[in-house]
């Protein structure tokens, strides 16, 4: 019995580490330290994927001969699901504009001093190897920027586009809003209207004619209407849209903030009607992100929709002015009077001094002979050109005779 307990003893005191003898001395640091990125550099060695560092703003990569830049994504925030950064094409991403004028959320989300100091330097380095190879920063067109005034419930932040050419302004007409909302009596299909006139004029791409100073009888998008809109008054698109689906949210914490939160959402819904073929070139819509509508404080609940409605019409703004710009730009010769040719376009439409002008006979519209759809109006006789000589009034100049003559008022004038 006695050896039994002895043996045990023996193997219970060789087992405690906590005695001298039978303490594990600890490895030295930098040993361990070599151990962990040996076996690091065999996990590498053995094929296993390896961190790889995250990209930064101005960032540039070749994928098939073609480069990429990495910047902010100017979806974010607008369309569900889009991250933050992006790569796009290098060619198609113009330097020194918009990266600093993201627009921030509640105080939050735009970027760090030391992110905008990087930024600048590395597009600084990206203009000057675009100098060196002979490319000017700014591509094709220029890229338009359009600001949205900062008052009661506007968003601060932009939205951008390159100008088809050539880069005339088109003349469209924006209907009245059509207000299919619960808050009818607040007036706003009204408001909505005026905000989208606003939205789309402040781009300096088109001009929203008043459609009651036209004098048109009956539908505007009636055949005959229409071809009387594109061939008289030079108006290439109407605009109808429809606001519906106003929903509100609001909530108040008592005993820690007594300021009432509100969110709002709202639909747009915007047929682009072409007045040249008298048919519906595309059908837009936009509902706004409702985390972006919140107000907090008196009259939370109407600032809330406001925002709403302003964040539904900078969804679809930039593809509203997109289908319109690539309606080729016209005008029509008002007036012959000796040597001068009058035309109904001007300084406002765009038009300079010196400016060569195409004189074309209207010509006839072409029909798909398989959808019975109309294609659009090709270009009839080449009658001459006329050169620019002044402008005048709102929206009106006259021009001298370079090449051709024999015009007459119902002649279309392009840019050449």
């Amino acid at each position: 019995m006695r050896k039994i307990i002895l043996v045990l003893l023996v193997v219970f005191l060789a087992s405690c580490s906590y005695l001298p003898w039978g303490k594990k001395k600890d490895e030295d640091p930098s040993k361990t330290a070599k151990k962990t990125d040996s076996a690091t550099q065999k996990k590498s060695v053995r094929g296993d994927p390896e961190e790889v560092a995250e990209p930064q703003l101005g960032d540039i990569k070749v994928i098939d001969g073609v480069e990429y830049i990495y910047t902010r994504n100017r979806k974010y925030m607008l369309t569900p699901y889009e991250p933050p950064y992006v790569w796009i094409r290098k060619d198609q991403y113009t330097p020194g504009i918009g990266e600093a004028l993201s627009f921030s959320v509640g105080g939050s989300g735009g970027p760090s001093k030391k992110e905008r100091d990087e930024l600048e330097k590395r597009i600084a380095k990206l203009e000057e190897e675009l100098k060196k190879k002979g490319i000017q920063p700014q591509m094709a067109y220029p890229t338009q920027m359009g600001y949205i005034p900062v008052g009661l419930g506007y968003m601060q932040g932009l939205i951008s586009f390159e100008y088809p050419s050539p880069k005339m302004k088109r003349r469209i007409i924006v209907l009245p809003v059509i207000d299919n909302t619960n808050y009818k009596s607040e007036g706003l299909g009204e408001l909505a209207t005026k905000r989208l006139i606003s939205r789309l004029e402040s781009t300096g791409t088109v001009i929203c004619m008043d459609p009651n100073t036209l004098n048109i009888r009956g539908s505007y998008f009636d055949g005959a209407n229409a071809k009387k809109l594109n061939d008289d008054f030079g108006i290439q698109a109407i605009l109808k849209t429809t606001l519906s689906d106003v929903y509100t949210s609001s909530s108040r914490i008592e005993g820690k903030d007594e300021k009432e939160t509100s969110f709002a959402m709202s639909k747009l819904a915007i047929d682009v009607f072409n007045t040249e073929t008298g048919k519906t070139m595309k059908q837009l819509s936009g509902r706004n992100p409702i985390s972006l509508s919140r107000e907090k404080g008196d009259l939370s609940t109407e600032k809330a929709k406001i925002k709403a409605i302003d964040l539904a019409i900078e969804m679809i703004a930039e593809d509203v002015l997109k289908t319109v710009l690539s309606v080729d730009w016209h005008s029509r010769v008002a007036s012959v009077d000796g040597t001068k040719v009058y035309i109904n376009a001007g300084r406002l439409s765009g038009l300079e001094k010196g400016k060569v002008l195409e004189v074309y006979a209207p010509g006839e519209e072409v029909i798909d002979p398989r959808t019975k759809q109309p294609l659009g109006r090709k270009k009839g006789a080449f009658k001459g050109e006329l050169e620019v000589v002044e402008l005048f009034g709102v929206d009106a100049s006259w021009a001298k005779t370079n090449k051709g003559g024999s015009f007459s008022p119902t002649d279309l004038v392009y840019v050449k």
